[in-house]
């Protein structure tokens, strides 16, 4: 009998120790694959302030958390089901819709470029966001949640094809446990980033007026005049991590389907630049491969702006006006 129960153990053990590696796999997957939607994660961050401005203070909050929630669900309810039947049943379609969702990275990042060198008249979905209709505070409020959910939903499926892309050949259920763990945690790190951006101007009014030693005045100064200044660099970042990852996105994919001409020369580019200056090493190899992919990127997205104007556009519109579509009262 005690061989029988120290036997038992051992197989106990034995299990514990799997389960323990399985889980410290499946931890390290979740952040490989996280650290791979780090462009789109930047941008989300970078994107959603907006949709807080013109509210009062104590609203900006609620909103952030409602647009988190809406997030999470976009994530858990819709695009972890897909993405876990398009690995199941069609895997080959993950490489062509990783490069669409790349692309759509380049033209909105491209976008945002042009409008920066040639201003022209704002997107007609920011203008419905300001128009009359909207001037009730509620319902500007869903307005605004059901944009930035709306959004969110791209971003957040852009964020899910790149996690299931870097997760190739584990078992079924260990794809399921890793995508839950990026949606869960790229939602907290993306509005929680969000949240504390968002109360900073406050912060900062509350040591400047109220603080109680010279210090914390000059500090709350500090962040009301940093804040402007972090919101663009974020916005500026944001979008460079876009075009990047975008670009980045699209050559690799047009290098499995065989053509590597264009990842032969970033590469013949990448070291090139590591031999002019080799104390920079790996270091200067990785800069000159992410300013390649930032400009094919962007030379891709500044292509498919009269595309976009064309064809994405309408259709966009069109599957904006499904979701906002209320049942009868």
């Amino acid at each position: 009998m005690s061989v029988g129960l120290l036997g038992l153990l051992d197989d106990v053990t034995a299990l514990a120790k799997v389960a323990a590696a399985s889980i410290d796999d499946v931890a390290g997957q979740a952040a490989k694959a996280g650290l791979k939607a780090a462009g789109a994660v930047i941008d989300d961050a970078a994107v959603t302030p907006r949709y807080v401005t013109g509210f009062s203070a104590d609203r900006e909050l609620p909103i952030v958390w409602k647009i988190a929630v809406g997030s999470i669900r976009n994530k858990l309810l819709i695009l972890l089901p897909a993405a876990l039947a398009l690995s199941f049943l069609a895997p080959w379609l993950i490489t062509p819709l990783l490069m669409l969702g790349g692309a759509y990275l380049c033209y909105e990042g491209a976008e945002k470029v042009f409008e920066a060198l040639f201003p022209h008249q704002a997107h007609a979905h920011e203008a419905e966001a300001t128009s009359p209709a909207a001037a009730d505070p509620k319902k500007l409020e869903e307005e605004r949640v059901a944009g930035a959910i709306q959004t969110d939903f791209i971003l957040s499926a852009e964020i899910m094809t790149i996690a299931l892309a870097a997760l190739p050949g584990l078992p079924f259920w260990e794809q399921a446990l890793v995508l839950v763990i990026v949606a869960f945690g790229i939602t907290a790190a993306v509005y929680g980033a969000v949240a504390l951006i968002v109360k900073a101007d406050d912060l900062g009014l509350a040591l400047a007026s109220k603080g109680r030693t010279g210090t914390s005045r000059a500090l709350g100064r500090g962040i009301l005049i940093a804040m402007p200044w972090v919101m663009q660099t974020l916005s500026i970042v944001g979008t460079a991590a876009m075009i990047w990852v975008g670009g980045g996105i699209v050559v690799h994919g047009l290098a499995e389907f065989g053509l590597t001409q264009i990842e032969h020369l970033i590469e013949a580019i990448a070291h090139g630049a590591e031999a002019m200056l080799p104390a920079l090493g790996g270091f200067i190899e990785g800069l000159a491969t992410i300013l390649a992919d930032l400009v094919l990127g962007l030379g891709l997205g500044l292509l498919l702006i009269p595309v976009a104007g064309k064809l994405i556009g309408p259709a966009w519109k069109a599957v904006r006006g499904l979701f906002r579509r209320q049942p009868a009262a």
